[in-house]
């Protein structure tokens, strides 16, 4: 039998031979179109294991399992990752070994990796460092356990790592918002005697707090999706509250984003959502949510409802090849009581309440992260002109993505914040003369982050597809 040189039309149709087989065409002929696919894993904690950082009750008992729902997209050879993670908080070096984990498993690098909680508070917590602090301070395991850490990690980076055998083309994504009725309101409330008070929280049982105006928020829900001809893909949203109805009780949950979330997918013939809580900090339920079940599920129905409307009126442009850029934030750091180093130190050694010597051990984390000169990244994942991501860290106030809609005025921005949590609120310098981080709070950034923050937003917009003209933000 004589043998013939393979020429290029040969070479390239048994190539694509394997690449049908092998259920991935994109990879073996060259594929230049975006590819998606959608991830998913259970990250719920063992009973006994420590919610919100230890200061609440641990798990006790679980009413609704917590997810970690992601994709993956690439284009070329450029691969990146979306997750949405419901926890509380990931700080710190735990934020970047979750990161490197889905990195690892995607084949990428782990600034491509954007992650961000969801926030719910019964739900884990999580700073390596400061829980190795704790450790040496004769706490072990108080703020999370490192070993089921690891295996959440790895149960994640496994169904990322699963995705990727699995990506497929689509030729458009799908842009649509819609207001959502009866959720959010601001912590922010004036008082009958004329002064501002932020304690309007999750749940508030004084009426006087609870029912005054809606305040500051961003009553629209934003929706990105991906498609395959006329077939859906996967879908991101998000919204801007804090997402507990009642939290505390040892009961694990996704609270009623979660519940909302799970609505609609059913309602969408399963269709993956990966749901983002935007710029949170200062807006919450409480206007709405008396603490029952009731309120609950009524949050959860009045979110999802606009998360189908968001469906509905969607527009669909052909999916163009995305694009990241990656902005820093060197914050100044401060701590609870706007103490020294030392002195955290000295209150962590001593013996006293848990969440004293916690919110030392925090703070002494995050100031060594400063001190060490690593900023705090913000990402922006462009889809060209037509829609973009943006992670935020910690929790920003409202009012940041409220500037990021006056810069990108078309309405197409999703927003998530949450990413990088150990600046914990971010204020606005009006909120912080207000009292809003008078003593230090849950709050480890000094005056002037506005500023830094909103500076960092503009430098991205700045480098951002076709920029529109628009007013320069201010909260």
């Amino acid at each position: 039998m004589s043998k013939r040189r393979m020429n290029r039309r040969d070479w390239l149709q048994s190539v694509l031979g394997a690449g049908l087989a092998a259920g991935n065409v994109g990879v073996f002929c060259g594929q230049r179109s975006l590819q998606v696919a959608p991830f998913v894993a259970d990250v719920t904690p063992p009973l006994g294991h420590p919610l919100l950082g230890g200061w609440i009750a641990p798990a006790r008992s679980v009413r609704d399992p917590l997810e970690a729902k992601g994709l993956v997209l690439q284009h070329g050879d450029q691969r990146w990752v979306l997750c949405a993670l419901d926890w509380c908080e990931l700080r710190n070096d735990a934020y970047d070994r979750f990161r490197s984990g889905l990195a690892r498993a995607a084949k990428t690098a782990p600034d491509k990796v954007l992650l961000a909680c969801v926030h719910q508070h019964d739900a884990p917590y999580a700073d390596w460092h400061a829980q190795q602090l704790l450790d040496e301070a004769g706490l072990r395991d108080r703020m999370f356990q490192r070993e089921f850490f690891l295996k959440a990690v790895e149960r994640v980076a496994r169904a990322a790592r699963e995705a990727c055998r699995r990506l497929r083309p689509v030729d458009q994504i799908g842009v649509g918002h819609a207001t959502v009725a009866r959720v959010a309101c601001n912590r922010r409330v004036v008082l009958p005697d004329g002064r501002a008070s932020y304690a309007r929280s999750s749940f508030v049982q004084d009426l006087t707090i609870r029912n005054a105006p809606e305040g500051e928020i961003d009553p629209t829900l934003r929706m990105i999706s991906f498609w395959r001809g006329q077939e859906p893909v996967a879908a991101i949203c998000s919204y801007a509250v804090h997402p507990m109805s009642r939290y505390g009780l040892g009961q694990v949950s996704g609270d009623f984003p979660a519940e909302a979330r799970r609505r609609w997918e059913a309602a969408h013939g399963n269709v993956p959502l990966v749901y983002f809580t935007g710029a949170a900090g200062d807006t919450t339920a409480s206007k709405y949510n008396d603490g029952t079940d009731e309120a609950r599920h009524g949050l959860a129905a009045r979110l999802a409802d606009a998360m189908h409307r968001a469906w509905q009126r969607q527009r669909r442009f052909s999916a163009p090849a995305p694009r990241l850029v990656i902005d820093t934030v060197a914050f100044r750091p401060d701590g609870p009581g706007h103490r020294s180093e030392q002195e955290y130190a000295r209150l962590l050694a001593q013996p006293g309440p848990y969440f004293r010597r916690v919110m030392a051990a925090l703070t002494l984390s995050w100031f060594r992260r400063c001190r060490a000169g690593r900023p705090v990244p913000v990402w922006l994942l462009e889809f060209g002109a037509a829609a973009r991501f943006l992670l935020l860290p910690a929790e920003a106030f409202v009012a940041f993505q409220l500037a990021v809609h006056r810069l990108w005025q078309d309405g197409n921005t999703v927003v998530s914040a949450y990413g990088e949590c150990a600046p914990g609120y971010i204020p606005t310098e009006k909120a912080r003369a207000e009292g809003f981080a008078a003593g230090g709070g849950y709050c480890w950034v000094a005056p002037g982050a506005e500023k830094l923050l909103l500076d960092a937003i503009k430098r991205l917009h700045a480098r951002s597809a076709r920029p529109t003209q628009s007013r320069e933000p201010s909260p």
